[in-house]
């Protein structure tokens, strides 16, 4: 008979067990880092505890999965991980948009924009198996998953980036791809958008993801292009997914650009037209403004820029690029270059687009936050409370529920992540408590490193890791190597 002890009991609890069911009463037992009992109230009566944690009032519910994250070196500098464990994020996806802190080799300073990453001391992984055993080393309180970036592997193989890859190239990019794989990768991610891949013809990603298949691993990609030929973008990412035999993921899902706003209907019925084919889906991050390296393309005039740090002139963070060029007297243009390099947050989305975006069903959560970033977006520190107190309960655009199963099980089951993204006896207990009537973000674009209000408590593996807006000071992140990657979501499709 199985002993009646566990570590935590939590008791009283409005379960949301991330599949989008409805919320019921229930205990729940954990021990040694697993959900062992699920119980109507006073089921677990019989049980003893060494800590019974009171969730009278609030939800329980699986830890938040940040599917797209740029924490790569983070998790191994500051394991604390205060902008995402404050959030209820228990675990993070390294290595979108195709940049990965490894397998990567520098020849000098990391090219824009694996220069997010950190400096060239960041770049410290040769092989992947080298970045396994420092994030398992440093202990995160995060769980940390990783894609491999296809523009890091371009920068140990060639002499240049702003060409194709040659076959032999290809062949080298390949061989470190199925090492990584070979030690627990979820997948390939590519960056196409920026200077360092976007000459990479669609024939050099299909030859790159040809691996994926047999490693049941996926595909993901910020694509070529989010502005006005954003369908011919997404055609280029499903062909990719299409030859390899692997399923895709759009990375944040936007329709970018004043000319581009209200489309987000168009570009959702690629999406489900496709899916019908293959298996395609997306992330997005719920806010109105973008964040990356600053973009000489997109210093147009026709949308606020504002600058969040600049290598030759820091004094200019926080400024409004227009604000800048005013002030020395030149064009936007000509401010761009002389602040190279450099950080920006663009004005460039609809709020409509974005609601439309977030509340579809192919749809998860990731924040894209930049940690490195001296004036991060709030994104970072408020991606996921966001969607639970604006976007479920004050705006009503989605229930509950399904916030939760679009931060949940929905990307655990997409990434493969075993046993995780569900309140379900024999899961990992990655837990989050919170209050449903007070979850809300506190970041905002002038102060952006805020914890979210309403988040009470975070196991990570079974271990309490932050409570009552403070962490404990214990860390239980590990590494999670790529499980079975599920094809079918709760609704049956990816």
């Amino acid at each position: 008979m199985e002993s009646l002890k566990a570590d935590t009991l939590i008791v009283g609890a409005r379960v949301i067990d991330g599949t989008g069911a409805p919320a019921v009463e229930r205990d729940v037992a954990v021990r040694d880092g697993r959900i062992v009992a699920i119980e109507a109230p006073g089921g677990l009566a019989g049980w003893s505890a060494d800590q019974t944690f009171d969730a009278q009032g609030r939800v329980l519910a699986p830890g938040f999965i940040d599917v797209h994250t740029h924490d790569d070196t983070h998790v191994i500098r500051s394991p604390q991980m205060m902008p995402k464990i404050t959030q209820g994020v228990t675990t993070v996806i390294v290595g979108n948009c195709g940049i990965s802190a490894s397998p990567v080799t520098l020849k000098g300073d990391p090219p824009d924009p694996m220069n997010l990453l950190g400096d060239a001391a960041a770049f410290k992984y040769p092989t992947f198996a080298a970045y396994v055993d420092a994030v398992n080393e440093a202990r995160p309180t995060v769980n940390v998953g990783a894609l491999i970036g296809h523009t890091a592997l371009r920068n140990n193989h060639m002499d240049r980036l702003d060409r194709g890859a040659s076959p032999d190239e290809i062949a080298g990019m390949r061989a470190q791809l199925e090492e990584a794989l070979n030690n627990g990768a979820l997948g390939l991610s590519s960056g196409l958008a920026y200077g360092s891949a976007f000459n990479a013809p669609p024939e050099e990603l299909q030859a790159l993801a040809e691996p994926l298949a047999k490693a049941g691993a996926l595909y993901t990609t910020h694509m070529r292009t989010e502005f006005d030929a954003i369908l011919d973008a997404m055609d280029e990412a499903y062909r990719v997914g299409r030859h390899a035999r692997v399923p895709v993921v759009i990375s944040h899902l936007k329709c970018a650009g004043p000319s581009n706003w209200g489309r987000s209907t168009e570009v959702l019925k690629s999406i489900e037209a496709t899916r019908d084919g293959q298996p395609v889906g997306c992330d997005c991050y719920p806010y109105n403004r973008s964040s990356s390296t600053l973009d000489l393309k997109q210093v147009t005039g026709d949308i606020d820029i504002t600058i969040t740090w600049s290598t030759p002139h820091p004094e200019m963070a926080g400024k409004l690029i227009r604000e800048v060029a005013d002030e020395w007297k030149v064009t936007q243009q000509e401010a761009g270059k002389r602040l190279q390099p450099a950080g920006a947050v663009y004005h460039n989305m609809s709020e409509d687009d974005v609601r439309r975006i977030l509340s579809h069903p192919a749809t998860m959560v990731g924040s894209d936050g930049l940690p490195n970033d001296p004036l991060p977006h709030p994104r970072l520190w408020g991606a996921f409370p966001r969607v639970l107190g604006h976007y479920a309960r004050d705006t009503a655009l989605i229930p509950l529920e399904e916030a939760v199963r679009k931060m949940t099980s929905l990307s655990a089951r997409r990434f493969g992540l075993t046993e995780r993204g569900e309140v379900k006896v024999g899961y990992y207990a990655d837990l989050v408590v919170f209050d449903p009537e007070r979850v809300r973000d506190a970041a905002t674009f002038a102060e952006p490193q805020q914890a979210a209000d309403g988040i009470d408590a975070v196991w990570v593996n079974g271990v309490l890791t932050y409570r009552e807006q403070a962490v404990t000071g214990a860390r239980a992140g590990r590494f999670v190597a790529r499980g079975s990657a599920s094809k079918l979501d709760a609704q049956g499709a990816f």
